[in-house]
């Protein structure tokens, strides 16, 4: 079933990251983790769909985005930036992606967190707290973390950043592996959370398997 959505607020979250909050559709039920197709409701574009997570809760009374814009994209992702209160996107139905299955870590590369922003969010709601939670994070700066000051104030979230691209950083250079793991992650404790570009992902499963995480404990987004 395909919804209307009218935007209420755009804000800037980094950079290049912006926080997009819509009306609400009555019939649409949507979990923590779970994504939608998304078309922008213009000339031309309707057809042209990509999957974003809501990072909203099933409680909230509005859908919230958290979308990277990348100017140099031809497609939806490059319009993000330019929409304004007013305008109206089309979605589909939620579908798949990462569901919470228990404490543990999560592990996320750039806009690949966003499906943890909800599924934590709606953990601290209901616990009260994030104990036995940690979220590994890289980015490509300092500048490019995602609700840094968020994250860092959840109660009971560990919080471990990287950035790739500057050497000058408040936090650790270079990418999540196989020795950040081995540090940060026991094997058994609970559940291992991957997502970002299919190549980190990847490298990230080999690598948690490598340290002798079982297999049914790494969670990644499922496309169906």
């Amino acid at each position: 079933m395909t919804h209307t959505l009218t935007l209420q607020s755009i804000d800037p979250v980094t950079p290049d990251v912006f926080r997009l909050r819509f009306d609400k559709p009555d019939r649409l039920g949507i979990e923590p983790g779970q994504a939608v197709d998304l078309a922008l409701d213009r000339e031309g574009w309707r057809t042209k769909q990509r999957p974003f997570t809501p990072t909203s809760l099933p409680s909230d009374d509005y859908l919230e985005f958290t979308i990277k814009s990348y100017p140099d994209h031809d497609g939806v992702t490059e319009q993000i930036a330019e929409l304004q209160p007013g305008d109206n996107v089309l979605i589909e139905d939620p579908w798949g992606a990462i569901q919470d299955e228990g404490k543990g870590w999560f592990i996320a590369g750039g806009a690949g967190v966003t499906p943890f922003i909800a599924i934590l969010r709606e953990r601290l709601k209901e616990m009260g707290t994030l104990e036995g939670c940690e979220l590994i994070f890289s980015n490509s700066t300092e500048a490019d973390i995602i609700y840094r000051d968020e994250f860092e104030a959840m109660p009971g979230l560990k919080t471990f950043f990287t950035v790739t691209d500057e050497t000058q950083a408040d936090v650790p250079s270079g990418q999540i592996d196989k020795d950040i793991l081995c540090d940060h992650v026991q094997p058994g404790a609970g559940k291992c959370y991957v997502c970002g570009p299919e190549p980190m992902i990847d490298d990230i499963v080999l690598a948690l398997k490598e340290i002798g995480v079982a297999e049914d404990d790494i969670v990644v987004e499922d496309f169906g």
